[in-house]
């Protein structure tokens, strides 16, 4: 937080500051969300959750009306856990999740205070409206630009503002989560609403690479990229973006930067409209627990209707495809992950009910995807071969290509993804 603080204070530009919760907060919020049943392990969470912001505000000068808000979060949390123990639901868990954003921004505000930068908290629920699709809301923007330009634009034109990523509500008042990792995604509707100059993002690593440098070592810092690309990057897995992030810095043309607030010395990766650069291969994406369902039936072949028929199903189940390829009597296609729980994405039985009565239905777990993303990829001779070559040593169960000139996608088994990536990453970037 105290670096975090530091790069505020090095830009006097800075008017608006979104923030995401504490470190472990939200997945221990979830756990509780999913409902804990014993009452000492969910006692064990709790007093988890006050040591996390305990210990921030110990090392803070003492501020009584921001330890009580504080403390009345976590009666809060404990009273919502008590009612998940016994009836879960999607609205209670994005109620219990929330907390984790609702009180890093006390502790943050305070600390900006401390430093000498004038700083308002900010209720983000009193601007960033969305529908109640709870653990995956979408946000209503005409309604969002009006609120954030009555009641956030001012305090902006005043002091900075300190308010929650992730979070919104709906017209009802009620508490919504835009998905996990939504913290960006919340920064770049509040600029998009703002006509901000500039959206920076600050993580914890100096910029985007051409792949995870976890996973492949060799991996180069990117110092610029286009939206196209990095929208595909984050589509694909990349998880320095949220994969919506860049959509209303697209629409505003809001350029996007990315360091680290660990290293701000170390400069970062400018997101652009176009990039000075085009190069055919610029980076590698990896995107773990995937569900591939795969659909058979005679009736496709030579025929019409079918695969309208298993979107239908599909869309009234509210779930989300991201590949898909066919044959002539079978579809594959993997199911998107956008909610707020995590984990593996999920087949409901209701629409397996209903897929089946179809078709022939076989649901895979335990599968990656493996994301090539470059320009004009599907226009240059030889690029097939280069990235085949570098993966004749695995099983690919699955390839996508042709629909975008920025990508080609590869689903593979779970243990072989890491070695693909490193694989592709010597051939085609070392």
């Amino acid at each position: 937080m105290r670096r975090c603080a530091s790069v505020i204070k090095g830009n006097d530009n800075t008017r608006l500051v979104v923030i995401s919760a504490c470190s472990g907060v939200t997945n221990l919020l979830v756990e509780l969300a999913n409902g804990i049943h014993q009452e000492t392990i969910r006692q064990e969470r709790l007093t988890t959750l006050a040591v996390i912001h305990d210990e921030v505000l110990a090392k803070l000068p003492e501020n009584t009306s921001v330890a009580q808000a504080v403390n009345a979060l976590i009666d809060d949390i404990a009273t919502l856990a008590e009612a998940a123990a016994t009836s879960p639901s999607t609205q209670l868990t994005d109620s219990l999740v929330a907390c984790g954003e609702l009180l890093s921004t006390h502790l943050f505000t305070h600390l900006l205070n401390t430093q000498g930068i004038s700083a308002v908290r900010f209720d983000a629920r009193e601007a960033l409206r969305t529908n109640s699709l709870f653990g995956k809301a979408t946000p209503q923007l005409v309604e969002t630009s009006s609120l954030v330009n009555e009641k956030l634009r001012p305090l902006c034109e005043r002091q900075v503002v300190v308010t929650q990523g992730f979070i919104g509500a709906d017209d009802k008042g009620n508490t919504t989560t835009l998905g996990r990792g939504g913290s960006d995604y919340s920064a770049a509707l509040l600029a998009e609403a703002l006509h901000a100059d500039t959206l920076e993002i600050w993580t914890d690593v100096p910029g985007i690479y051409t792949t995870d440098p976890r996973v492949a070592p060799n991996a180069k810092p990117i110092s610029e990229i286009s939206f196209s690309e990095a929208s595909e990057m984050a589509n694909f897995g990349a998880k320095i973006l949220h994969p919506s992030t860049l959509l209303p810095a697209m629409r505003q043309e809001i350029p996007v930067f990315v360091g680290s607030s660990k290293a701000p010395q170390q400069g970062g990766t400018w997101i652009r409209k176009t990039a000075q650069r085009s190069p055919l291969l610029r980076a590698l994406a990896l995107r773990s627990n995937q569900t591939m369902v795969t659909l058979n039936s005679l009736n496709m072949f030579h025929a019409y209707g079918f695969l309208a028929e298993v979107f239908n199903v599909l869309a009234r189940h509210q779930i989300s495809v991201d590949l898909i390829s066919t044959s002539e009597v079978s579809v594959s296609l993997t199911l998107d992950q956008t909610d707020t729980g995590g984990g593996a994405p999920t087949l409901p039985d209701a629409a397996l009910e209903e897929l089946s009565a179809l078709c022939t239905v076989k649901v895979e777990h335990g599968l990656s995807l493996v994301a090539l993303i470059g320009n004009h990829m599907g226009e240059t001779r030889g690029t097939a071969s280069k990235i085949f070559g570098a993966m004749d040593q695995f099983n690919v169960r699955l390839i996508c290509s042709g629909a975008s000139d920025h990508n080609m996608c590869f689903l593979v088994n779970e243990e072989d993804s890491k070695p693909v990536i490193q694989a592709l990453h010597e051939r085609l970037f070392e």
